[in-house]
């Protein structure tokens, strides 16, 4: 899943995004009621001379979490120690780890869903037992981000890449980025690849549609992985509810990549619905794809109006 030029997951490209993360909070764009937050939290333990509490970020894949943590440690003049849950295995490894530490160093554990310790960021806070996520004294949820934010930050990434770039273009990319920043990077980068072959170099936004297009990126961000999954639903299941492990074996993907990479961007847009007996899709995912509206015939109390009061 980490292929698909869409997927929130990093991939080996994503390494080059290390020039474009932020390194200040006053660089950051959008959360902003996160940052809000932790400029006082980070304020308050300069003012006291303290090292800063733990700190827990969680949300979906792309959104900042990494780009968070190295922020608090830059904010702080600290180090970082960055790790990740299925890295370490034994007790010896995180040992080891802890005792490179220096006084107020940051240590940033990725996937900390996998792992028993103190501060980190992970994309599934509900596989945290309770006991654990009570030892931290800033929790902080990242959200999708809005077309404005993202416009900002393709913006940025373009002039840091030194890729000349429209608004409109700009705005294109941003609208297709599905809320995540780190996918806006990869498609600004697929974009400047096909404006440097096929145009003049700059990304206008006949140049953006036509790369995307042909990325298969449509104009809400689906990719050919997101329009195999409704139209399963639609064509297979009569529009649902399906059960999650039904609909994976029928288009050959795992649980875990439904729930955690496919879902929570087509539930955020309206077009899948999770009930009781399974997955539906819903009336605007018929219409995104174009396909006449055909009420789940397996819950009809769904989709009917409610009927008129007796007179």
């Amino acid at each position: 899943m980490a292929d698909r030029l869409v997927s929130p997951l990093q991939g080996d490209e994503d390494g080059q995004e290390t020039s474009l993360r932020p390194r200040r909070l006053d660089d950051y764009i959008g959360q902003e009621r996160v940052k809000e937050n932790l400029r006082i939290l980070l304020e308050a333990a300069r003012l006291r001379d303290e090292a800063l509490d733990h700190v827990l970020l969680y949300g979906p894949p792309g959104l900042g979490k990494t780009s968070l943590s190295l922020i608090i440690a830059n904010e702080m003049g600290a180090e970082i120690r960055m790790t990740s849950g299925p890295a370490i295995e034994h007790a010896g490894d995180l040992a080891s780890i802890l005792t490179a530490l220096e006084d107020g160093d940051v240590l940033f554990i990725d996937e900390i869903h996998r792992l028993i310790t103190v501060v980190g960021a992970t994309t599934r806070i509900g596989a945290l037992a309770a006991p654990l996520r009570d030892r931290f004294g800033a929790i902080y949820r990242l959200n999708y981000y809005d077309e404005s934010a993202l416009q900002h930050i393709v913006r940025r990434s373009a002039r840091i890449l030194h890729v000349e770039i429209d608004d409109a273009g700009r705005d294109e990319i941003a609208r297709r980025a599905r809320g995540t920043p780190r996918i806006a990077n990869r498609l600004l980068r697929r974009v400047r690849d096909y404006a440097q072959v096929r145009a003049n170099g700059v990304i206008t936004l006949a140049v953006a549609e036509a790369a995307l297009n042909a990325l298969e990126v449509d104009k809400r961000g689906l990719d050919q992985t997101d329009r195999t999954l409704l139209e399963a639903i639609i064509r297979k299941f009569d529009g649902g509810p399906v059960g999650v492990e039904t609909l994976a074996a029928s288009i050959s993907e795992e649980v875990e990549t439904i729930e955690d990479v496919l879902e929570p961007y087509l539930l955020q847009l309206g077009f899948l619905a999770r009930t009781p007996r399974g997955r539906v899709a819903t009336r605007l995912a018929y219409e995104h794809l174009g396909m006449p509206f055909r009420p789940s015939p397996g819950m009809p109390g769904l989709w009917e109006e409610p009927p008129e009061p007796e007179a």
